[in-house]
Protein backbone atom coordinates (compact mmCIF):
# COMPACT_ATOMS: atom_id res chain seq x y z
CA UNK A 1 0.00 0.00 0.00
CA UNK A 2 0.88 3.67 -0.28
CA UNK A 3 0.24 6.41 2.27
CA UNK A 4 -0.02 10.13 1.52
CA UNK A 5 -0.06 13.03 3.98
CA UNK A 6 -0.76 16.53 2.63
CA UNK A 7 0.28 19.73 4.38
CA UNK A 8 1.17 23.36 3.78
CA UNK A 9 -2.16 25.01 3.09
CA UNK A 10 -3.30 28.24 4.66
CA UNK A 11 -4.59 31.76 4.15
CA UNK A 12 -2.61 34.02 1.82
CA UNK A 13 -3.21 37.38 0.18
CA UNK A 14 -3.52 37.72 -3.61
CA UNK A 15 -0.08 37.71 -5.19
CA UNK A 16 1.38 35.64 -2.36
CA UNK A 17 2.98 32.21 -2.36
CA UNK A 18 2.54 28.87 -0.64
CA UNK A 19 4.32 25.53 -0.89
CA UNK A 20 2.28 22.37 -0.42
CA UNK A 21 3.95 19.14 0.64
CA UNK A 22 2.86 15.54 0.22
CA UNK A 23 4.75 12.92 2.20
CA UNK A 24 4.62 9.66 0.24
CA UNK A 25 5.48 6.40 1.99
CA UNK A 26 4.99 2.67 1.66
CA UNK A 27 5.40 0.80 -1.61
CA UNK A 28 6.72 3.83 -3.49
CA UNK A 29 8.26 1.65 -6.19
CA UNK A 30 4.74 0.91 -7.42
CA UNK A 31 4.07 4.58 -8.28
CA UNK A 32 4.36 5.93 -11.83
CA UNK A 33 2.65 9.32 -11.59
CA UNK A 34 2.34 11.92 -8.84
CA UNK A 35 -0.13 14.77 -9.04
CA UNK A 36 -1.95 17.54 -7.27
CA UNK A 37 -5.70 18.09 -7.70
CA UNK A 38 -7.95 20.75 -6.28
CA UNK A 39 -11.63 21.06 -5.52
CA UNK A 40 -13.41 24.34 -4.95
CA UNK A 41 -16.80 24.43 -3.17
CA UNK A 42 -19.55 23.15 -5.43
CA UNK A 43 -17.14 22.15 -8.19
CA UNK A 44 -15.55 18.94 -9.38
CA UNK A 45 -12.03 17.90 -8.46
CA UNK A 46 -9.62 19.01 -11.19
CA UNK A 47 -6.05 18.15 -12.05
CA UNK A 48 -3.62 20.96 -11.27
CA UNK A 49 -0.21 19.42 -12.03
CA UNK A 50 1.39 16.03 -12.57
CA UNK A 51 4.89 14.57 -12.53
CA UNK A 52 5.78 11.23 -14.11
CA UNK A 53 8.57 8.92 -13.01
CA UNK A 54 10.49 10.02 -16.11
CA UNK A 55 10.29 13.64 -15.00
CA UNK A 56 7.61 14.83 -17.43
CA UNK A 57 5.37 17.53 -15.98
CA UNK A 58 1.94 18.75 -17.02
CA UNK A 59 -0.02 21.73 -15.74
CA UNK A 60 -3.56 23.03 -16.02
CA UNK A 61 -3.67 26.10 -18.25
CA UNK A 62 -4.89 28.21 -15.35
CA UNK A 63 -1.73 27.59 -13.29
CA UNK A 64 1.00 27.45 -15.95
CA UNK A 65 3.95 29.72 -15.16
CA UNK A 66 2.69 30.16 -11.58
CA UNK A 67 2.80 26.63 -10.07
CA UNK A 68 5.65 24.13 -10.03
CA UNK A 69 5.47 20.44 -9.10
CA UNK A 70 8.61 18.69 -7.90
CA UNK A 71 9.83 15.70 -5.93
CA UNK A 72 12.50 15.26 -3.27
CA UNK A 73 13.72 11.79 -2.34
CA UNK A 74 14.41 11.00 1.28
CA UNK A 75 15.17 7.27 1.12
CA UNK A 76 13.96 4.10 -0.55
CA UNK A 77 10.59 4.13 1.20
CA UNK A 78 9.73 7.82 1.60
CA UNK A 79 9.75 10.93 -0.57
CA UNK A 80 7.98 14.27 -0.73
CA UNK A 81 6.06 15.81 -3.61
CA UNK A 82 5.86 19.60 -3.57
CA UNK A 83 3.58 22.10 -5.24
CA UNK A 84 5.12 25.57 -5.24
CA UNK A 85 2.36 28.10 -5.85
CA UNK A 86 3.29 31.68 -6.73
CA UNK A 87 1.19 34.74 -7.59
CA UNK A 88 -1.85 33.13 -5.99
CA UNK A 89 -5.26 34.50 -6.94
CA UNK A 90 -8.68 34.21 -5.29
CA UNK A 91 -9.73 31.68 -7.94
CA UNK A 92 -7.01 29.35 -6.64
CA UNK A 93 -8.98 28.93 -3.41
CA UNK A 94 -9.76 25.22 -2.97
CA UNK A 95 -8.91 22.08 -1.10
CA UNK A 96 -5.75 20.65 -2.64
CA UNK A 97 -5.22 16.89 -2.76
CA UNK A 98 -2.10 14.91 -3.43
CA UNK A 99 -2.60 11.88 -5.68
CA UNK A 100 -0.43 9.04 -6.93
CA UNK A 101 -1.12 6.46 -9.61
CA UNK A 102 0.15 2.99 -8.73
CA UNK A 103 0.23 -0.51 -10.13
CA UNK A 104 -1.25 -1.61 -6.79
CA UNK A 105 -4.98 -2.00 -6.31
CA UNK A 106 -7.01 0.27 -6.25
CA UNK A 107 -4.76 1.97 -8.81
CA UNK A 108 -4.48 5.34 -7.12
CA UNK A 109 -4.15 6.81 -3.64
CA UNK A 110 -5.17 10.19 -2.19
CA UNK A 111 -3.99 12.47 0.55
CA UNK A 112 -6.49 13.89 3.03
CA UNK A 113 -6.43 17.36 1.46
CA UNK A 114 -5.18 20.75 2.60
CA UNK A 115 -7.16 24.00 2.40
CA UNK A 116 -5.76 26.94 0.45
CA UNK A 117 -7.59 30.25 0.79
CA UNK A 118 -6.54 33.33 -1.19
CA UNK A 119 -8.18 36.46 0.11
CA UNK A 120 -7.37 40.03 1.07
Amino acid sequence: QVQLVDSGGGLVQPGGSLRLSCLVSGNIGSIYTRAWYRQAPGKQRDLVASLSTGGRTTYADSVKDRFTISRENANSTVYTVYLQMDNLQPEDTAVYYCNVKSILTPGEFWGQGTQVTVSS
